[in-house]
């Protein structure tokens, strides 16, 4: 057991703030402790209740964020409320006397000026620590392409390609993921995971953007209060980096019938690496030895005591948190919020992009 446990509340125990409740439960022997959790949805505390009670963890619940901090029992926030609730939420925790740490869920904010707010407001923190949950950086077959990259087996990247196609959005609490003014739009709301990956692959930031999308075949029989969901089911995004890399998504969310729900290619200018989620198969080759040549590796983390929903990265993203935590300072954030604010900032300028037909510049939506 560590010395000191870290108290842990959450903000929003829907599914993924009850994933995170799982996640840490099983770093309580490393001193993780859930506390409390705040939720004004009553279903959702009941809930978060019975899984508290399975861990044999007392929790208080509270129905809104600003009692929970108030209460002063927690050190570390999560917050994992629907995506529209963030930016209160953040400016809440920040500007709060009492400093707490916090892990929010992607995206960052649903808006760019929102999400400059935040980090502008966080700067005037140094006491704070604030991670953003793109934890696709922690998935095995990812980490493992990643420290194939790094390496410099492909030389220098000049192409990303990837490739989710998978089941659509799940039913969320009032079916708030139904709306682009809740969600800041799939290309936020979802891949902003990619985008950040991109990003990382690429080894550079961000400079066009240029995307074709649509509603074609998803919650086009739904209704809301009156209102059809507006949330495009599938896309191509294309993103053209500083230092002249290309990385190119293809989205498909109504495409159950695929083996892998994630497929990653990098390609440089000596040779090609591919992950596979979730075979979590790696495939590393190079332009002289052909095909006969490529490699495959299983690509697996000792460290992962629970899978989850995310094939163990959320739990790695939890072991990561919390060792910068306790290193009181020392050892930044792995996701920081400027990582935030770019994936986001491609997702905006994407969406952006459909609707208006044309390539956006980052700068475009920056100002």
């Amino acid at each position: 057991m560590a010395d000191e446990t870290v108290k842990y509340g959450i903000i929003g125990v829907g599914m993924m703030g009850r994933e995170h409740f799982i996640n840490l439960s099983h770093l309580r022997s490393d001193g993780a402790a859930v506390v409390a959790v705040a939720d004004p949805h009553v279903p959702s505390q009941t809930l978060a209740q019975d899984l508290a009670e399975s861990f044999d963890w007392p929790i208080q619940v509270f129905s809104g964020h600003r009692e929970m901090l108030d209460s002063g029992l927690c050190d570390v926030v999560i917050v994992s409320s629907p995506n529209m609730t963030h930016y209160r939420i953040l400016m809440d925790i920040i500007n709060h006397p009492k400093p707490h740490h916090v892990l929010v869920e992607k995206p960052l904010c649903t808006t760019v000026a929102d999400c400059k707010e935040v980090v502008e407001a966080a700067r005037k923190r140094p006491d704070i620590l604030v991670q953003v949950g793109l934890e696709y950086r922690y998935m095995p077959p990812v980490a493992r392409l990643r420290e194939i990259v790094k390496s410099g087996t492909l030389g220098r990247v000049k192409m990303v390609a990837i490739r989710e196609h998978r089941f659509p959005f799940l039913v969320k609490v009032n079916n708030w993921n139904r709306f682009n003014v809740n969600t800041g739009g799939t290309l936020v709301e979802k891949c902003c995971h990619f985008f950040d990956l991109m990003r990382l692959f690429a080894g550079a930031n961000p400079v066009r953007v240029m995307a074709s999308g649509g509603v074609d075949v998803n919650h086009k029989d739904e209704l809301y209060d009156g209102k059809v969901p507006d949330i495009i089911d599938n896309a191509y995004v294309i993103v053209e980096f500083e230092n002249g890399a290309r990385g190119m998504l293809d989205l498909c969310m109504f495409s159950e019938g695929s083996k892998n729900e994630q497929e990653i290619s990098v390609v440089g200018d000596i040779g090609k690496g591919e992950a596979f989620v979730p075979d979590s198969i790696v495939r590393v080759g190079s332009r002289n030895a052909g095909r006969d040549g490529v490699q495959t590796i299983i690509a697996k983390n000792e460290q992962i005591k629970y899978d989850g929903l995310h094939h163990g990265s959320s739990y790695l993203e939890h072991v990561h948190f919390l060792a910068a935590v306790r290193s009181k300072g020392e050892k930044p954030p792995a996701v920081d919020l400027q990582d935030g604010l770019v994936s986001v900032a491609i997702g905006v300028a994407a969406q952006l992009s459909i609707e208006r037909g044309r390539m956006v510049t980052i700068e475009e939506v920056m100002d």
